[in-house]
C-alpha cells in the first residue's frame, strides 16, 4: 500500500473533538475554568479481558464511553498488532468512535526492535518498523505514539543510540504532525535523568516524554519480574520528565479504604505536574490485582476527579 494514499484516506477524528492541540494543550477558547488535565482510558487496563479474549479492540471505544464515560482512548498494538496497514478495519475503529463520541489519543508500541539498540542496522530497523504505526495513528486521528528507548549496551551507548533511533523516527513523524513520546519502561529509561538528557539532546519539538507514575523501576530481581532490585525516585523522575511531557499515565495497582493510591502520593504527583505549567492529557493505566479490571479503573477515575478543576 502506497503511505502517501494510506495517509489521505484518513478521517481525522481525534482530539480535535476537545479542541486540543497536538500537543494535548487546551487550545485559545477553552473555558478558563477547565481543569489543567483531561482523563484518558489506556487499552492496557484492561489487558487481562482482552488477553482472555473477553474484549476486541473495536469494542474498547464503546466500553471506555459506556462503562466508564470516559471519551478519549489510548491503545496498545498489541492488541491489533496486524492491522496497523489495514484501512478496512482502522476505519470501522474510527467509526466506532465516532458512533460514541469517543477521541483518539495514541498508541502506545512495543515489540517493533530497540529503537536505542548500539547495531546501528538494527536500530535502523527498528525506526523503519515503527513507520506503519505513525501512519496508523494519522490515519485515526491520535495525536502521538509511545515508543520504547531500549537497547543493549552501557549507558552512554544506548543513550547515543536512542539519541540517534528517536531522532530519526521523529523526522519521519513530523511530516505527518504526529508526536514520538517515550515512557520510562525499564532499564535506562526508568532514569529520569537519563531520559531527560536523552531528551535535550533529541531537542525536536514532537519528540517527548510520557511520564508513568509507576514505572521507574530500573533493574528487577533476577528471575523475579515483579520485586524491583533497584529503582529511581518516582517523584524526582516525574519532576525531570515533565519539561518534555506530551502525555501522562497515570498508574494504579492497589487502594486503601480512602480510595488513595497505596503505591504513588497522587497529592504530590498532581502538584508536581501543575507546579510545572504542564496542561493536556493523562491516562489511567491500572495494573493491581486486588480489585478486578473494571473496578480498578473506576477507582483510579474517582482518583483522578479529585484533582479536576483544581
Amino acid at each position: 500500500m502506497n503511505r502517501r494514499n494510506f495517509i489521505r484516506q484518513t478521517a481525522g477524528y481525534g482530539l480535535g473533538v476537545f479542541a486540543f492541540s497536538a500537543t494535548g494543550i487546551p487550545l485559545p477558547g477553552e473555558a478558563a475554568n477547565e481543569s489543567f488535565f483531561k482523563i484518558s482510558l489506556a487499552q492496557w487496563s484492561l489487558h487481562k479481558t482482552h488477553f482472555a479474549k473477553k474484549l476486541d479492540t473495536l469494542d474498547f471505544p464503546a466500553k471506555a464511553k459506556n462503562d466508564f464515560g470516559i471519551s478519549i482512548v489510548e491503545y496498545v498494538n498489541q492488541f491489533f498488532k496486524d492491522k496497523a496497514e489495514d484501512t478496512s478495519y482502522l476505519s470501522q475503529l474510527l467509526q466506532r468512535c465516532k458512533d460514541n463520541a469517543v477521541s483518539n489519543h495514541l498508541i502506545m508500541c512495543d515489540a517493533e526492535g530497540d529503537l536505542g539498540s548500539p547495531d546501528e542496522a538494527a536500530r535502523k530497523k527498528a525506526v523503519e518498523n515503527h513507520y506503519k504505526w505513525v501512519n496508523a495513528a494519522k490515519y485515526l486521528g491520535c495525536a502521538t505514539i509511545r515508543v520504547n528507548a531500549a537497547g543493549e549496551g552501557t549507558r552512554d551507548e544506548v543513550m547515543d543510540a536512542a539519541i540517534d533511533g528517536l531522532g530519526r523516527l521523529g523526522e519521519y513523524a513530523a511530516k505527518e504532525n504526529i508526536n514520538v513520546i517515550v515512557e520510562n519502561h525499564g532499564s535506562y529509561s526508568s532514569d529520569g535523568s537519563w531520559l531527560a538528557t536523552v531528551m535535550k539532546q533529541i531537542n525536536k519539538p514532537n519528540v517527548g516524554t510520557l511520564p508513568d507514575f509507576g514505572n521507574f523501576c530500573i533493574t528487577r530481581k533476577p528471575g523475579n519480574w515483579v520485586d524491583c532490585e533497584e529503582s529511581y525516585d518516582r517523584y524526582k523522575g516525574t519532576s525531570e520528565l515533565m519539561p518534555y511531557a506530551k502525555g501522562v499515565s497515570a498508574k494504579t495497582f492497589d487502594f486503601d479504604a480512602q480510595g488513595n493510591c497505596v503505591e504513588t502520593d497522587y497529592d504530590r504527583m498532581m502538584k508536581i505536574m501543575k507546579d510545572s505549567g504542564w496542561k493536556g492529557i493523562i491516562g489511567i493505566e491500572y495494573e493491581g490485582s486486588k480489585l478486578e479490571e473494571d473496578e480498578g479503573i473506576k477507582a483510579t477515575l474517582k482518583l483522578l476527579q479529585r484533582f479536576q478543576g483544581s
